[in-house]
C-alpha cells in the first residue's frame, strides 16, 4: 500500500570512541529533499547518509539531526608557528634598536603572543567512524519507515471510505437525471396548455425540444468517466508503489467531470449533490497530498 510522507524516527549507536544519536523527520514535499545538520568534522558521511535514503524514500522533506558525543578523548597535539615566532623576535630586536633599550630573547615571552602556539584534536577517522554511524542511521530510517506505513495504512482507509462516499453521490445524480428530463417536459406540456388552452399540443414537436433539451442536459459521458475515475483512484490505492502524483492527478479529472455535471444540470436537486460532492473531493485532496 502507498506510505504518507510523514514521519520520525530515531536511531542510536556507540563505537570507535563516539556516541550517536540520529533523528529524522519526515514531512510533505512535492520532491525528494534531504536536510543534514551534523557537526562539520562529520561532513564525510552526508553523501552516505543521503545515498541510504534515497534507496528507501522517493518524495518527502527530510531532516536528519547527528548528534555526537566523544566517548575516549582524543590526542592533542600543540604545533609551533616558528617561522612567526622568528618574525615577532626579528620585530622586537629591530624595535629595541629603535628605542635604544636592551633586548633580550625570551623563548617563553615569545610563545604567549598571538598564533605561536596552537592546539589542533586528531582528525576524524572517517573509514572507522562510518559503520558505527551507519548503524544509528539505518535504526532511524527503519523507525520512520514504518511509521510512514502506519500512516499510510491509515489513509488508504480514509480515501477508500471517502470515494465509496463519492460513488454514493455519483450514483444519486444518475438516478436523478431521467426525473429531470420528465419533469421538463411535463412542465413544458404544462407551460404550453396554458398559453393555448384548449389547443391540440403537436407530440412530435413536443418530443423534439425535450430531446434537445436533453441532449444538453445529458451528463451520462460525465459520469462514466466520473466512475472510470474512481476504479484508477481505488486499484491506484492497492499498488505497492508511490502513487501520490497519479492520485493528485485523477482527483484533478475527477473535479473537471464533477465541474462539467453542475454547470449542465438544470435541477436543485442534481446541484446539491454536485456541491456536497465538490467537498467530499476537498478533503480526499487534502488527505492525498499526505501520500507519497
Amino acid at each position: 500500500m502507498p506510505e504518507s510522507m510523514t514521519g520520525f524516527g530515531r536511531g542510536k549507536s556507540e563505537g570507535a570512541g563516539y556516541r550517536f544519536e540520529v533523528e529524522m523527520k519526515a514531512v510533505n514535499h512535492r520532491y525528494l529533499e534531504i536536510v543534514i545538520r551534523n557537526p562539520r568534522s562529520f561532513s564525510f558521511a552526508e553523501d552516505p547518509i543521503k545515498k541510504i535514503i534515497r534507496e528507501k524514500v522517493s518524495r518527502s522533506r527530510i531532516e536528519v539531526y547527528v548528534n555526537v558525543k566523544q566517548t575516549e578523548e582524543k590526542l592533542r597535539l600543540v604545533k609551533v608557528d616558528k617561522d612567526l615566532a622568528l618574525s615577532y623576535d626579528k620585530s622586537l630586536k629591530e624595535l629595541a634598536e629603535v628605542l635604544q633599550a636592551e633586548y633580550i630573547s625570551d623563548i617563553y615571552r615569545l610563545a604567549s603572543l598571538p598564533e605561536v602556539l596552537a592546539t589542533d584534536e586528531e582528525e576524524t577517522d572517517g573509514k572507522a567512524v562510518w559503520p558505527v554511524l551507519e548503524a544509528a542511521v539505518r535504526e532511524a530510517l527503519t523507525e520512520l519507515l514504518e511509521m510512514r506505513k502506519r500512516e499510510g495504512d491509515k489513509l488508504v482507509r480514509d480515501l477508500v471510505e471517502k470515494t465509496g462516499g463519492m460513488r454514493g453521490i455519483a450514483a444519486e445524480i444518475a438516478a436523478r437525471a431521467p426525473q429531470v428530463v420528465e419533469e421538463y417536459r411535463q412542465k413544458l406540456k404544462d407551460r404550453i396548455a396554458a398559453l393555448l388552452g384548449d389547443v391540440t399540443v403537436d407530440e412530435t414537436r413536443l418530443a423534439t425540444e425535450v430531446a434537445l433539451f436533453a441532449d444538453r442536459a445529458s451528463i451520462e459521458e460525465e459520469l462514466v468517466r466520473l466512475n472510470s475515475h474512481f476504479d484508477q483512484f481505488e486499484h491506484a490505492l492497492r499498488l505497492a508503489e508511490p502513487v501520490g502524483r497519479k492520485l493528485d492527478f485523477l482527483i484533478q479529472e475527477m473535479n473537471r467531470e464533477i465541474n462539467t455535471i453542475g454547470s449542465k444540470a438544470n435541477d436543485f436537486l442534481i446541484s446539491r449533490a454536485v456541491v456536497n460532492g465538490k467537498s467530499e473531493l476537498e478533503k480526499i485532496r487534502e488527505q492525498v497530498q499526505n501520500i507519497e
